[in-house]
């Protein structure tokens, strides 16, 4: 009796997230590219690029002679924040062929306290980007220091703003998907991560779930300073989604899809390395709760592991129910194995994906409660009082238990 009352409640799990979650399961809209030349001079307002950079010797010339190359027919400035880097990553800026003069390379000074890495040196290039462009009618687009970007990148993410009159654009970067731990877990990332936000209600202005991804975020001018800038993001951590939300949430528009012009170039080759990206922030985004955590454990166990251990462990019609909801969780994933070109049958070992993901998630957890803490690239990022905000305040468990892996995408 217990059996079947259990793969009834996760039947009707399944049939809620597959008919009534926002079509998270599509493989999501993607921009038409729009050449510069197709575009009126009167709809090219000016875009700042911004591009915080720590360590990215690696990247930092592809990724900048990769902007440096756009089509985009009106002002464009591009501005690169050398955030103490050890590797040369500013020189090597310097040095990119720049024959429009469109490239700034800013030193960034400390961190002050209360400001997450990231978000004080995006601060240093808005400003720097402000000094720049004094005026409030265009754009700045906010991307990483490990991605290309296609010529026509920055005219198609205008062009969209610009016709739909958004305030923000955002795209998911195509990641990396060569190595055996890439083509494993690399689809599923972003798999979960279109489970948390589901890009027809992220793009939805009826709804309030806001999301975006982190590689490419153009946002309007006035819509930036509508929300207090940058500075009002200075402890988040998860830092493209709050935006997402602060712009949706003042009563702007914002936009979420896949990209085809911007590619991420930084490898993942082995598991572990995807660990430690999940790892990272995955406690943090749970509000270092305890609950939480227990909570979403329980969540990902009961709606991606127990479905198959019922379907090849138990008999009759839990059995069947149970087949049901783990064919219904492979059908749901296929769309994304084939955008990333991956055969569906990889479909097969998604329970075993959702369980390198938990125990990513109570990895994290342990390294929190050990005093290690959040650590990228050498930099302590939580304050030892805590004073570096999630902005998690008041979600339900069920959103946290998919938040754990739905961030830091692109």
């Amino acid at each position: 009796m217990l059996l079947l009352a259990l793969s009834i409640l996760i039947l009707v799990i399944w049939f809620g997230l597959i008919f009534c979650h926002g079509r998270f399961w599509q493989a999501g809209p993607v921009l038409v590219p729009v050449r510069g030349r197709q575009l009126a001079q009167a709809s090219c307002p000016e875009v700042c690029v911004v591009v915080p950079a720590r360590d990215e010797a690696a990247s930092v010339a592809a990724c900048i002679s990769s902007l440096l190359a756009q089509d985009y027919p009106g002002a464009l400035h591009v501005i690169l924040v050398d955030d103490n880097s050890t590797d040369g990553t500013g020189r090597l800026a310097r040095k990119v062929p720049d024959p429009h003069g469109r490239l700034t390379v800013v030193t960034g000074r400390a961190r002050p306290a209360g400001w997450s890495g990231k978000l004080w040196a995006v601060a240093q290039g808005v400003a720097r980007a402000r000094e720049l462009v004094p005026d409030s009618n265009g754009f700045v687009l906010l991307t990483d220091a490990d991605i290309t970007h296609d010529p026509r990148h920055v005219s198609t993410l205008v062009a969209r703003a610009q016709a739909d009159h958004l305030d923000q654009v955002s795209e998911m970067v195509e990641l990396n998907c060569a190595s055996p731990a890439e083509r494993m877990l690399v689809p599923a990332f972003v798999f979960f991560f279109a489970l948390l936000y589901p890009f027809a209600s992220v793009n939805s202005p009826r709804s309030r779930v806001a999301g975006a991804a982190g590689g490419t975020v153009l946002v309007r001018w006035s819509a930036l300073a509508r929300i207090g800038g940058i500075e009002s993001l200075r402890g988040a951590l998860i830092d493209d989604c709050t935006l997402a939300a602060h712009v949706k949430h003042s009563g702007g528009r914002i936009y979420l899809g896949h990209s085809c012009l911007a590619r991420s170039i930084r490898p993942y080759p082995h598991p572990a390395d995807i660990w430690r990206m999940v790892a990272r922030t995955a406690y943090v985004q749970l509000g270092y709760s305890p609950l939480l955590l227990v909570g979403t454990i329980i969540g990902m166990v009961l709606v991606w592991i127990v479905p198959m251990q019922l379907a090849l462990l138990a008999h009759g019609l839990p059995s069947l129910l149970g087949a049901g909801a783990w064919v219904m969780s492979m059908a749901s994933y296929t769309p994304t194995l084939r955008r990333f070109r991956q055969s569906p049958a990889w479909a097969l070992l998604l329970p075993v994906i959702a369980g390198f993901y938990t125990l990513a998630t109570i990895g994290s957890a342990l390294d929190h409660h050990r005093g290690r803490g959040v650590v990228w690239k050498s930099r302590a990022y939580t304050e030892p009082d805590g004073a570096i905000s999630t902005h998690m305040r008041g979600e339900t468990t069920a959103t946290a238990m998919n938040r754990t892996i739905g961030d830091d995408v692109g």
